[in-house]
């Protein structure tokens, strides 16, 4: 028998191309920081030329010198309890060095003035030995003010350097490179705020956590528009599915947002359209312990469609599903499982049905609107809700088959009842 082990020049390189960008690449670090016990996330993204720099801290548990040194192996051996956010022990360094070719990282297991720990990654050492090095860093300025981060509390601070995929090797100090850096600052800031918006709010089963980009604090955003009063939320659908030895829970929540007119303000509604707006932003929003791992369109169950465009639901499984639902390593893909597909098929069409109609009545519509002429905005609306929400109890009653029936002789018999109660 005979042991090959790998390069780790060319191993190292290669990892870095593993599909994370700049924002994806710092919420997997969050991830880590969430798994610790952090309830305080502070974000660093600084730009300085060829010194710029990014510093994630947290005030999590910290880590030993042996948790430490196994933290920096690739693969790590550590075991994933149930509800960690992390998976394949791969995700602070590939996501680290994605984007730079430096990693540092800053531990400290109690609070105190227990010693702080240190360890260092350097891609340029690894490829000088082709060795899988991790070094105790020299003391620098920016290490130095990592240290102050601390403070008296445990926690980790995660700092990354020589951004050669973030920094233009040519005119680094230009104006256009600090543009690039403020905006990709800007775009994390915003897929944080998404991503971990139940964190943010307190939902989540790990509870409260504060994150911050550049001093600013995150607000969380719901991409089901709960806050708003015309908001539909549909009922709730449990599923199980078997995947190998493992069976688990998946639970589909399903809702109706208004439309422009029914907003609180057309601020809101510009802020809930979303970073893809409206259209693409429609369909499932997959979350992983709480945690959102991707967002819009509707895994081929359907096609993206502007009548459909306030249809949003939430899919969500725990990690014990992790390997039916095939999520990648940067935690920003997931597939539905076939038999999933087939159960949820008929309760997104249901959906989708009633976000169409309400669409087609809302004021300001188009065609419906000349239909409604002559009943007053106020009574539109006012039946609009009631449509809704007869529709929302023949789903829950499960006959919503019953009700198109009904609807269709009233369209007959009373036309303009039927449209005015959008069904």
């Amino acid at each position: 028998m005979t042991t090959v082990t790998p390069s780790a020049a060319r191993l190292t390189d290669s990892l870095r191309d593993i599909g994370y960008d700049f924002s994806s690449a710092i919420a997997d670090l969050v991830d880590n920081s969430i798994t610790a016990g952090a309830t305080q996330v502070d974000v660093l993204v600084e730009f300085d030329a060829e010194q710029s720099r990014v510093l994630i801290a947290d005030n999590g548990h910290g880590m030993t010198i042996n948790g430490l040194t196994e933290a920096m192996r690739f693969g790590s051996r550590r075991a994933y309890g149930p509800g960690d956010l992390g998976r394949y022990g791969l995700g602070l360094k590939t996501a680290s060095l994605s984007q730079g070719r430096s990693l540092t990282v800053l531990t400290r297991r109690a609070t105190g003035r227990r010693v702080i720990l240190m360890r260092q990654l350097d891609l340029d050492l690894v490829i000088e030995f082709d060795d899988w090095l991790i070094v105790e860093p020299d003391r620098t300025s920016v290490i130095n003010r990592a240290r102050n981060l601390f403070e008296d509390t445990a926690g980790t601070v995660v700092i990354w350097e020589k951004l050669d995929r973030v920094v233009p090797s040519k005119n680094a100090a230009g104006g256009w490179a600090r543009r690039r850096f403020e905006t990709i600052t800007e775009k994390a800031a915003e897929h944080l705020s998404i991503v971990f918006h139940r964190f943010l709010s307190g939902e989540a089963k790990a509870g409260l956590v504060a994150i911050t980009v550049n001093g600013k604090k995150l607000l969380p955003w719901d991409p089901f528009a709960r806050s708003e009063q015309a908001t539909k939320e549909l009922p709730e659908e449990i599923f199980e599915i078997q995947h190998g030895d493992n069976t688990g829970s998946v639970s589909l929540r399903r809702y109706v947002l208004p439309g422009r007119d029914q907003f609180s303000s057309h601020a809101e509604f510009e802020r809930l359209s979303g970073p893809l707006k409206w259209n693409r932003q429609q369909g499932l929003y997959t979350y992983r312990a709480d945690r959102l791992v991707q967002w819009g369109g509707w895994f081929g169950i359907r096609g993206i469609d502007e009548h459909t465009k306030l249809a949003r639901a939430s899919v969500d499984f725990d990690t014990d599903l992790d390997a039916a639902f095939n999520i990648n390593v940067a935690k920003m893909r997931v597939s539905i499982p076939a038999q999933l597909r087939q159960m949820i098929e008929r309760p997104i069409n249901e959906m989708c049905s009633i976000a169409d109609e309400a669409y087609r009545k809302s004021p300001g519509s188009g065609p419906v609107e000349e239909k409604q002429k002559g009943h007053g905005s106020d009574s539109i609306t006012a039946g609009t809700e009631i449509g809704l929400a007869l529709q929302a109890a023949a789903l829950e009653a499960g006959e919503y088959k019953a009700l198109k029936k009904i609807a269709a002789v009233m369209l007959k018999n009373d036309p303009n009842i039927a449209t005015a109660l959008g069904i």
